[in-house]
């Protein structure tokens, strides 16, 4: 199986604070990873390294394109930074992911609309193609821009929190989404969730300060403790559910 990134011991942060501190990990094709951890434990920190959008203080990030030219990350990020004032249509937004970031607009051939047209009709916007992402709700907002994030064809998609602003319906929907998705790329998820992630990542990595690997989609509350990652897991009926303890880097025993 062909390798797309390597993460050689890497620490970074920002300014003189150190945020993660020695992390590896080896991303393969049709990886499907779940990320999780504690808010503020380097989550974040850790997607945008990957990305190329932080540098490390020490270490190697490595990536094995397979063909000059190809698309390596599709990117759907937990907030936009997209101005919903600007004045910019639905189907113009999904476009822009084949773009280069220094040019947001472009032409575009019927191909490439064709593309959009399916993409937008998974997501459920399609007949909001010609709106003003300005007249979008949370939720489809998102939808929009996991089509961008969809369109250049990436060999590894990565999402930090995709289901915020989703109603209900299209969470369960976009997860059996990236199921399919993960048939023809990598995906790394970050995620609060984890008892339900469990159902569709094949593996999971617990960030907090530092990264542990568990090379299986089933954790237990023992392993992680271990991994100093402070989150509960709790099973109600058939549903699982999950919750937040306190976001210390040491996990205390609860009292019996």
């Amino acid at each position: 199986m062909n390798k797309i990134l390597e993460v050689n011991n890497v620490s970074a942060g920002y300014g003189s604070e150190v945020v993660l501190k020695n992390v590896s990990i080896e991303v393969f094709e049709n990886d499907f990873i779940g990320v999780i951890g504690p808010n503020g434990g380097g989550k974040t920190t850790f997607l945008k390294l990957l990305l190329g959008q932080l540098q490390p203080m020490q270490g190697a990030i490595h990536h094995f394109p397979l063909n000059e030219g190809e698309t390596l990350f599709g990117y759907l990020p937990q907030t936009s930074n997209i101005d919903k004032k600007f004045p910019i249509t639905v189907q113009d937004v999904v476009l822009s992911g084949l773009l280069s970031p220094k040019r947001f607009f472009g032409s575009h051939t019927k191909a490439n609309k064709h593309k959009a047209a399916e993409l937008m009709q998974m997501a459920g916007v399609l007949h909001l193609a010609s709106k003003s992402i300005g007249e979008l709700s949370g939720g489809q907002l998102q939808r929009t821009f996991l089509c961008r994030a969809l369109i250049a064809d990436p060999r590894l998609l990565v999402l930090d929190e995709p289901n915020t602003f989703v109603d209900n319906k299209f969470e369960k929907e976009l997860y059996e989404l990236l199921k399919e998705l993960n048939k023809q790329m990598a995906i790394i998820m970050v995620s609060h969730d984890v008892g339900t992630i469990t159902s569709y990542v094949k593996t999971i990595a617990c960030v907090n300060r530092s990264l542990h690997y568990h090379k299986s989609n089933k954790i237990s509350q023992q392993q992680l403790a271990s991994y100093d990652c402070p989150l509960q897991i709790i099973t109600h009926g058939k549903v699982p559910h999950t919750v937040l303890l306190d976001h210390k880097e040491t996990l205390t025993p609860n009292p019996k």
